[in-house]
């Protein structure tokens, strides 16, 4: 492997970086960047032999049928996905509308979502018109092209064509003229295609691995929380307790917003989508804060480390462990556990209980679950020290969730660092 550096000398300018006017030895400026002088930034339509998009139009649909109608939501990670929700036509119908699909063809989404990418394999299907398909030149490695199109160079291009004004729309001619860094030689594009195509697979082993993960620790908490299960040496009936008999329950509340005194403090301010975007258990900061004076006059409390923070609007359910004192706003029903209960215990428990807590829930705009509804659930309470046993064995299988979790995005970061050096040409591997 040559590895070319990043930065080198220039008579003019010194050190300098690739986008400098100065470039390198071996090395040329083009439309989509440098790249190296034996590559060419060539347009999408001399790579493909065609390239068009599915029906504009509804089918004939058959609950009989054997042929899928897609469109772009089906294409996910190079696969196209058939879900319970894809409608089916007949023979009839298919011949029709069928497309010159082959085993060198790559379907696009070009509606709404932009860019999602599968193989083409084979599969029975109809293309619906948010779906395109690029015919690969034969004599052109696919998987290389495959990765082409999700380059940023190369998606900028796409983004800048978009057409629409609520919903982008990817034209056909777009894609054609779209230029792609490109390496004449098909054992270059192999070997970039194999490396980045390696990455992938790794890629894929991980979410398959964090999904059996998940689906474990689901069975255990169904087993050890319910008392199906017992640990070795614990023993006795367990308690039957309402919630608000196990923990005190805080409701959040909201500063006035056009008083910048009341903002940008100290105090971390959790919102639901603090809750929804947080990776873990644990909420260590939030988007927004506000300060002490806010806090005297939003109507909540400031919380404890250790605080549960249960959405009961909206996202009911959803729940998140403070790591730091906190305050939330009124889209909560915090909890903090009374003596004799543990905190991990209790965040385990109320994970399995969403869907009764939105039965318990009510309103015209959204559904909110009421503090006297969440209050009155009941919950299956054993000794402490078995809950203690309990949480540490589900909170074990959340750190090997996560640590797993933590080298499946260090890898896709990885392979975008890949990407852009490889489908550049900044590193050679022939």
């Amino acid at each position: 492997m040559n590895e070319s550096p990043s930065d080198y000398e220039c008579s003019v300018h010194g050190p300098i970086r690739l986008d400098s006017p100065c470039v390198r030895p071996g090395y040329k400026q083009t439309e989509v960047g440098v790249i190296p002088e034996d590559w060419d930034a060539v347009p999408m339509h001399k790579i493909a032999s065609e390239i068009g998009d599915g029906l504009h139009g509804t089918p004939v649909y058959s609950s009989n049928g054997a042929y899928y109608f897609v469109n772009g939501n089906n294409l996910r990670n190079g696969r196209l996905v058939i879900t319970d929700d894809t409608r089916t036509v007949d023979y009839s119908e298919y011949k029709k509308n069928r497309k010159n699909l082959n085993n060198q063809s790559i379907l696009m989404s070009i509606n709404g979502t932009i860019g999602n990418l599968a193989f083409f394999e084979g599969e029975a299907v109809v293309l619906g018109k948010s779906a395109a398909y690029l015919n690969v030149q034969s004599e052109v490695d696919k998987r290389f092209v495959y990765f082409s199109l999700q380059a940023e160079n190369v998606k900028r291009q796409f983004f800048d064509g978009l057409t629409g004004s609520t919903i982008g729309n990817l034209g056909l001619t777009t894609i054609r003229n779209a230029k792609v860094p490109f390496p004449p030689i098909q054992d270059e594009q192999r070997s970039i295609a194999t490396a980045l195509s390696d990455v992938d697979a790794l890629l894929t082993k991980l979410d398959q691995l964090i999904a059996k993960k998940r689906n474990l620790k689901q069975a255990a908490m169904q087993q050890l929380l319910t008392g199906q299960t017992r640990l070795p040496g614990f023993e006795g009936e367990w308690e039957v307790k309402r919630l608000g008999d196990v923990a005190e329950i805080i409701s959040g509340g909201t500063p006035k917003t056009n008083e910048p005194s009341y903002w940008n403090g100290a105090l971390n301010w959790c919102t639901p989508s603090d809750i929804t975007g947080c990776k873990g258990k644990y909420i260590t900061s939030t988007e927004r804060t506000i300060s002490a004076l806010g806090l005297n006059n939003s109507g909540a409390r400031l919380l404890p480390p250790g605080a549960l923070l249960l959405c009961s609007r909206a996202t009911i359910g959803e729940i998140k462990i403070a790591a730091t004192e906190i305050c939330t706003n009124q889209g909560f029903k915090s909890l903090i556990c009374n003596h004799g209960v543990d905190n991990d215990f209790l965040y385990h428990k109320i994970l399995t209980m969403k869907q009764q807590m939105v039965e318990r829930s009510f309103g015209s705009t959204f559904l909110e679950i009421s503090k006297s509804n969440l209050s009155s659930l009941e919950v299956l309470i054993p000794s402490y020290s078995e809950q203690t046993a309990i949480a540490t064995v589900l909170s074990d299988m959340d750190a090997e969730i996560t640590t797993i979790e933590t080298r499946r995005d260090k890898t896709r970061a990885l392979k975008q660092g890949m990407m852009q050096e490889l489908l550049t040409g900044r590193i050679r591997l022939i």
